[in-house]
């Protein structure tokens, strides 16, 4: 029992003691060779359109429905949002139609039958809605992943890197759950903190999850807890995320995809003239897509309850042609 008891206040004690990173500021030269240095460009081929989407083997997606212990399942994605706020400046718009008895629909007569429909209007990037970015949402220097120049034919979208091609077969593997103010004991972390590589593995050593190939990575920041408790801020100035420097970690763990309840990127972003350079780094460079806006709050309960931080994962974006990215409802199951 005594040595219990050490054991759990040693791990307070180291808990607490733990002090999340103040990385140096990054300039352009450096940006630049971190892109150069993680490039998969070529590597699953000069027409690849999945980026490291290629790393879930179908070896690795029956590892991860082995996850599956309960049945239980949670959706990641905020209620799609009809108010506009200072965060979700392009609201979403959603029309309803009734058709039938006397009403005919497409030139059809409905007779006794009485029918409803709906029309929907979304412009979803940005910071206001769940959604998953495409690999040919950025690029740099007029280039995409894999050297695909970027010039989408507006507006039917690009010839390569299209969300129609994660759309085939969607996306299904272990996700990992890093939830940082569960960590260092807080309801949120504050904005503009930014995670380092040490943080990413401290997490971690504590938590006994190694970060590993295919695997989509999900860092909780608590943004959806803060505004619970303190409101709305202008999040575009002040959030906290990942470093840019985390995309080298990244490449050398193999992850599929990241995501977070704010957008993975640390804002300001401390890197010298880009707003979301983590952004442009990981879909350009690594070709990897990104999962922004999501709602962790009730992953992070029913993780907590369950006493794991690994689960199956399974996203599904529309299948547009040509598109940047969409929003969808991602879900994990337990």
């Amino acid at each position: 029992m005594k040595g219990l008891i050490l054991l759990m206040l040693v791990s307070v004690f180291s808990l607490s003691s733990f002090a999340l990173g103040d990385p140096a500021p990054m300039d352009d030269k450096e940006f630049n060779q971190i892109l150069k240095d993680i490039s998969n460009w070529g590597r699953w081929g000069d027409d690849d359109q999945l980026g490291t989407l290629n790393t879930i083997t179908p070896r690795k997606k029956v590892k991860a429905s082995r996850l599956v212990k309960k049945g239980i399942s949670v959706s990641l994605a905020l209620e799609l949002n009809k108010v506009q706020d200072m965060v979700n400046q392009k609201p979403f718009e959603h029309e309803v139609f009734v058709f039938g008895g006397e009403e005919s629909f497409e030139g059809l007569e409905m007779g006794a039958t009485q029918a409803a429909g709906d029309v929907f209007k979304i412009d979803y990037h940005g910071f206001g809605h769940s959604h998953l970015d495409g690999i040919n949402h950025f690029a740099v220097k007029g280039k995409m992943y894999n050297g695909f120049p970027f010039d989408p034919n507006i507006p039917n979208g690009f010839s390569n890197l299209g969300i129609e091609n994660i759309g085939k077969e969607g996306i299904f593997t272990r996700g990992v759950l890093m939830d940082f103010p569960k960590f260092l004991g807080k309801d949120y972390l504050q904005p503009g903190q930014a995670l380092t590589v040490e943080d990413l593995e401290a997490w971690e050593k504590a938590a006994r999850v190694k970060v590993s190939s295919g695997d989509v990575l999900l860092i909780r920041t608590g943004r959806w807890k803060q505004v619970e408790i303190d409101g709305l801020w202008n999040f575009i100035e002040e959030a906290a995320g990942m470093h840019a420097s985390v995309a080298t970690w990244l490449k050398e763990r193999d992850v599929a995809a990241i995501g977070c309840d704010g957008v993975s990127d640390v804002m300001p972003s401390g890197v010298e003239g880009r707003l979301n350079p983590l952004h442009e780094l990981v879909l350009v460079g690594l070709g990897m897509p990104i999962f922004d806006n999501l709602d962790l709050e009730e992953l992070a309960r029913v993780a907590t309850k369950e006493k794991r931080n690994t689960f199956l994962f399974v996203a599904a974006p529309m299948r547009v042609k040509g598109a940047t990215g969409s929003p969808l409802n991602p879900i994990a199951v337990f």
